[in-house]
């Protein structure tokens, strides 16, 4: 759904008038709001398989920070790939980066270790790699990124809608009291169990990640 029709179907739960662009009177603009906090509540809630995406970047001789283009501050990061020598790299602290490059000399050669280092001006996350590159690796980064604020009406919601929907009413309701005799903590129940629904069906996607086994 898109972030009008979204919206709208808040409008309607609501018993209020449908309108043809979110920012066409203040009501309408309050209620975009509450999508975009519902959108983010539900985005952040699960690892949705509709937001994972994976993301490159290729290393400089010499090179150890790089910046994940497009990736923005929200994002989460399953494994990282060295695609050119078909190898994991493993994520280690900060400190023991810190360790490695300014404790010691850092040597050279194929990437074996990342650890991230804050954002660029763009806002996009940094990260760092270990050893210093000493050529051109192709390093894939395996991702959940979750979208930024919506600020167009045509920008398409990619989680499950229903969730998001019956969040935004629960906020609507909370602000302006009870719709037709439905209050906002009756609201909130249903809104639970939709975005527990969702994610249900969701997680059967990826049963490796909801198993825990004991050795």
């Amino acid at each position: 759904m898109t972030y009008l029709e979204l919206v709208n179907s808040v409008m309607r739960k609501l018993r209020e008038d449908t309108v043809s662009t979110v920012d066409q009177n203040a009501y309408s603009r309050l209620i975009g709001e509450f999508v975009n906090d519902a959108k983010r509540y539900c985005e952040d809630a699960w690892d949705w398989s509709a937001l994972r995406t994976t993301l490159t970047a290729v290393t400089e001789v010499g090179v150890f920070n790089y910046a994940l283009t497009d990736s923005g501050q929200r994002i989460k990061v399953f494994r990282v790939v060295d695609d050119t020598n078909n190898r994991f790299l493993q994520q280690q602290t900060a400190h023991w980066m810190s360790n490695a490059y300014l404790a010691n000399t850092a040597p050279s050669g194929q990437p074996g270790y990342y650890t991230f280092n804050g954002i660029d001006t763009n806002g996009d996350t940094l990260v760092d790699i270990y050893p210093i590159p000493d050529a051109a690796y192709e390093l894939r980064f395996e991702t959940v990124k979750r979208t930024e604020r919506f600020t167009t009406d045509t920008e398409k919601l990619t989680i499950p809608s229903d969730p998001v929907i019956q969040w935004a009413f629960s906020y609507a309701l909370r602000e302006r009291g009870e719709t037709g005799g439905q209050s906002a903590p009756e609201q909130i129940i249903f809104a639970k169990e939709a975005l527990s629904d969702a994610i249900a069906l969701d997680a059967q996607k990826t049963p490796d990640e909801t198993i825990w086994y004991y050795a």
